[in-house]
């Protein structure tokens, strides 16, 4: 029988060990081999009826330890999970710490869970920020050169009052979070400049960026990113902020394709989310 320990991580990251002994994972390599057999095609047999001894010359030892693991590790991760109470909000990470085959395993898995966040002081920054603005932002005719439209005064709000939540608020986000989300920038990054003739190296050349700049810029704009989803996701839940049915079927009944109705039915939550996030901004903006 496996054993874990659980090791609580700063910035609301678990690390979970397991250990894993080897007749266990021999037992699940027997239910690995057998479940790679039934969808085993020999010459002169039918599908999954191939004998076992004629199946072992087709199945590589390579495919039933990774099959065995797979199951073995899927299953002990999602038990542990429930044990735990531990609610995970992307993939863990999995390290074989020692997986030497016919020996016991040591497997370790990083899993971020959702941080937790203080709002403090955000209102009264806020209020503050929109005071001094009221008491700078009076324009002249003459001595300024133009008076600034509605939609650059408020979209200027907005984005000094995001920073101030950000400023004002605390909320740790693991490292976990921020290596996946800049591996998937850094990937994505390296696939557009290679479709237009360029390598990563010529890029940053053009940018005067080393790697490990754009690496940092990558990583602080993440955290920001995520941070202020979490924090949005905070407010509106102290201060109540909901999406009503009537609200998303509005959106829906704007839609006039059929099919692109349907599919966006299908993912009304994430309609919801960001009406309920504009909705928070809102409210932070008529503070």
């Amino acid at each position: 029988m496996y054993q874990y320990q659980i090791k609580k991580l700063p910035k609301s990251t678990i690390e979970v060990i397991i250990n894993i002994p080897k007749a266990d994972l021999e037992e699940e390599k027997k239910q690995a081999f057998k479940n790679l057999a039934k969808d085993l095609v020999v010459d002169g047999y039918r599908k999954g009826k191939v004998p076992e001894k004629i199946a072992k010359n087709h199945v590589k030892n390579d495919q039933i330890l990774e099959e065995a693991v797979k199951t073995l590790l899927s299953r002990i991760y999602s038990e542990v999970v429930q044990k735990e109470n531990l609610k995970p909000i992307i993939n863990p990470k999995v390290d074989f710490i020692k997986a030497k085959d016919g020996e016991d395993w040591e497997i370790k898995i990083t899993l971020a869970e959702k941080p937790i966040v203080e709002l403090k002081n955000y209102k009264e920054a806020i209020k503050k920020l929109k005071a001094d603005k009221k008491k700078a932002d009076i324009w002249v005719p003459g001595k300024d050169k133009e008076k600034p439209s509605e939609n650059q005064d408020q979209s200027k709000l907005i984005n000094e009052v995001l920073e101030i939540v950000l400023k004002e608020t605390k909320a740790e986000i693991s490292d976990l979070i921020i290596e996946n989300e800049l591996e998937f920038r850094l990937s994505r990054l390296v696939d557009d400049v290679t479709k237009i003739g360029l390598t990563i190296d010529t890029y940053l050349k053009s940018k005067n960026l080393t790697l490990d700049q754009l690496k940092e810029s990558y990583k602080k704009e993440i955290e920001d990113t995520y941070k202020l989803e979490f924090v949005l996701a905070e407010i509106a839940e102290k201060e109540n902020i909901v999406i009503e049915t009537e609200e998303i079927n509005k959106i829906f009944a704007n839609i006039k394709d059929e099919k692109e109705k349907a599919e966006a039915q299908k993912n009304s939550y994430v309609y919801a989310s960001i009406l309920r996030k504009q909705k928070t901004i809102d409210f932070l903006i008529n503070l």
